[in-house]
């Protein structure tokens, strides 16, 4: 593994941070964690965690001997000094002198002790951290120190290899006890460089920030060149199909098989993310992967983000698809009956109260493909994506030079239903549309910018759709949540379909669909040219079909029902004059929403339409209000205002009635007036 230690790069940010009023040990801590955490092999998410013991001062200006350990919370690759709080190391020393110390007390004591209260709880792992001598402590979880751990003769592996520099701690629960494990081991041999932590990780220490660092760095490559030089071809490839199908052509069916049923029609979606590389190939086209998959995880950790480990699926054959979604519900069902029988095996072993988590996979392994990763947003995707790719990297070196024998299912059971992790889940609730992936169309105009925004902010992972592709990337990227923008001509059916494959390709199918696109063209309809009409209707008729169309082809695939959300318009059902070519097609797609509603429910399909007036937009812009509020002698605020409330109607309080109808579980073939009151245009 590279050393990045730069002299140049470490000492600019000892400048910088000393004008901050940072000293200069916190300075290279910060530095040094950086590092370590950037570099997906040692650090991921959230994990490992780095110490310094130095000196701080309290509110009330009295000095403290402290360890500043990295928080709760934190990612070491960008963390900052908030992100390494500073505990009272008498208190924390004092705690080795206890026979046991449970984890909750363990909690409330650290955070008894910061010198600063707002801080975040210091790692779980920050006893083992004081209990050392050394000013600078690095842990991390290596996928070569996991690959020679995870063997069932770990520790005549580690000798082997590391000789007598390197102490070895067998498996303990992070926590008290392993503290005070660690810290007898070394005390046994104080002369080691580090601690190699049986089924979890390694530690190492020094008097100096890079001395630590570059002993992690020496080590990690001890573990590495071990297993290149000592390593077999560790998987026999499984036959493939000749033709595969693509990964997009199946992930509809498989977020639709791992949404977690709510009963009465309701799901928990997750969306997905695709990785692949000739390494995850290997893995996954392995003879041996099932049974890989079955045995657990590479370091306990992992368990937080990918349960007990991986789903596997043999590989999808071309032309065969709704076969094959057939059989991933068979898979998942399944995995959810094993995940089930875990969790009550192990949690019959003590009378604890536990609430067992939905049984369905994060990680799911695909011959031939690659792998997806599994969340209730695109973040949470991408994390087991990245711990996929390293459980990959570990199992295939723990196979190359041995077997894979991680942790037993029994001991992950602890750290996944840890108390500590429990709470942190209770707290943690999805936002109402968390999970769920929405297309909006017309998207870079005012009404479709607008509901972008709000389903984000509500949880969706928005597609913004529209005939400028520039803007509706600008309007993506300002709705945020990992929404993105795509440039699609709406009256082309290819473009449309085009546009549901990349939603499916980039976030594994579509649950909503906003259909608004639309344009006004005026004229009395007895005069209006024949190709007008046809225009307007391939826009703002036939461009809402072919939306449809492709939406229910992805909810069919994805079998969890989906909402249909159409601009009606005012002119549905008001129809205005000289507004005939607008008029006409709206109407139709009024009751095409109907149709829809009636043709569709039987799978869970909803359908909706909204009936909205007077709205700045881009069919009715502030030259056209200008215009008309002058030739009617009102200002603009009273011609925006004619309606019952006196109120302007604004593009935000349609988007407000899409969340509504895309909320509202029982709710179909339903038309919501926003207009402010015109009793002309309320439905009878």
């Amino acid at each position: 593994m590279q050393n990045l230690w730069n002299d140049s790069h470490a000492e600019k940010l000892v400048e910088d941070y000393a004008k901050k009023g940072v000293a200069r040990d916190l300075a290279l801590r910060v530095y040094t964690t950086r590092l370590l955490g950037g570099e997906p092999r040692l650090v991921l998410h959230g994990g490992g965690n780095t110490s310094l013991k130095t000196r701080a001062t309290d509110i009330l200006g009295r000095e403290w001997d402290v360890l500043c350990v990295k928080g709760s919370g934190w990612d070491m690759g960008v963390i900052e000094p908030a992100g390494l709080p500073a505990v009272k190391m008498d208190a924390l020393l004092a705690a080795r002198g206890l026979d046991a110390l449970g984890d909750e007390d363990m909690v409330a004591m650290q955070r008894a002790s910061l010198i600063d209260p707002g801080s975040p709880n210091p790692s779980i792992e920050t006893l083992l951290h004081a209990f050392l001598p050394h000013k600078f402590v690095d842990h991390t979880h290596s996928t070569a120190i996991l690959a020679l751990v995870d063997q069932e003769e770990s520790e005549a592996l580690c000798k082997k290899v590391f000789g007598a520099k390197m102490g070895f701690v067998p498996y303990i629960k992070p926590g008290f006890d392993l503290a005070k494990a660690a810290a007898d081991i070394y005390d046994a041999n104080p002369d080691v460089d580090g601690l190699i932590l049986d089924k979890h990780g390694i530690f190492t220490f020094a008097e100096t920030a890079k001395e630590a660092y570059d002993l992690m760095i020496d080590y990690v490559t001890m573990a590495e060149d071990y297993v290149a030089h000592n390593g077999k071809a560790p998987f026999k490839p499984v036959a493939l199909p000749a033709q595969l199908a693509s990964p997009a052509e199946i992930e509809p069916y498989l977020r639709g098989a791992i949404a977690v049923s709510q009963g009465d029609g309701k799901f928990g979606r997750m969306v997905c993310d695709f990785r692949t590389s000739p390494k995850i190939l290997d893995y996954v086209n392995a003879d041996t992967a099932d049974d890989l998959a079955k045995r657990g995880v590479s370091t306990p950790d992992l368990s937080i983000r990918i349960k007990t480990g991986p789903m596997v699926l043999p590989a999808p054959e071309a032309g065969k698809l709704d076969q094959y979604g057939k059989m991933i519900r068979e898979k998942v069902a399944e995995y959810a009956a094993r995940y089930k029988d875990y969790f009550e095996t192990n949690n019959a072993a003590d009378d604890v109260e536990r609430t067992m988590l939905d049984t369905m996979p994060r990680l799911t392994l695909v011959r031939g493909l690659g792998l997806f990763g599994h969340g209730r947003s695109m973040k949470e995707a991408k994390i087991a994506a990245d711990v996929g790719e390293m459980l990959v990297e570990a199992v295939t070196g723990a196979e190359a030079i041995g077997s894979f024998h991680p942790l037993a299912l029994s001991d992950l059971f602890e750290l996944e239903y840890w108390s500590l992790e429990q709470a942190k889940l209770a707290s943690n609730k999805p936002k109402p549309l968390s999970g769920q992936v929405a297309l909006v169309t017309g998207g870079a105009g005012a009404i479709g910018a607008a509901t972008a925004k709000l389903f984000a902010a509500q949880g969706a992972h928005v597609v913004v759709v529209d005939l400028d592709g520039d803007k509706a990337k600008d309007v993506a990227k300002a709705a945020g949540n990992a929404s993105i923008g795509l440039g699609a001509d709406v009256t082309d059916p290819a473009a449309v379909r085009a546009a549901f494959d990349k939603a499916r390709e980039t976030f594994g199918g579509v649950d909503i669909v906003i259909s608004n696109a639309g344009a006004a063209w005026e004229g009395k309809i007895g005069e209006l040219e024949d190709a007008t009409l046809r225009k307007s209707f391939e826009l703002n008729f036939f461009a809402h079909q072919s939306v449809a169309q492709n939406a229910v082809r992805l909810f069919k695939q994805q079998g969890t029902g989906g909402v249909l959300l159409f601009n009606a318009s005012k002119q549905a059902v008001n129809p205005g004059a000289n507004f005939g070519a607008y008029g006409l097609p709206k109407a139709a797609t009024l009751f095409l929403s109907r149709q829809y509603a009636l043709d569709y429910g039987s799978i869970g399909v909803r359908s909706n339409a909204v009936n909205a007036d007077r709205i700045r937009s881009g069919l009715l812009t502030d030259a056209m209000i200008a215009s008309r509020s002058t030739s009617r002698g009102l200002s603009e605020k009273d011609y925006m205002g004619g309606n019952l409330l006196g109120l302007e109607v604004r593009a935000e309080d349609v988007a407000q009635a899409f969340l509504h109808q895309a909320l509202a579980e029982r709710t179909t073939a339903d038309v919501t007036t926003v207009d402010g009151g015109n009793i002309a245009a309320a439905l009878r």
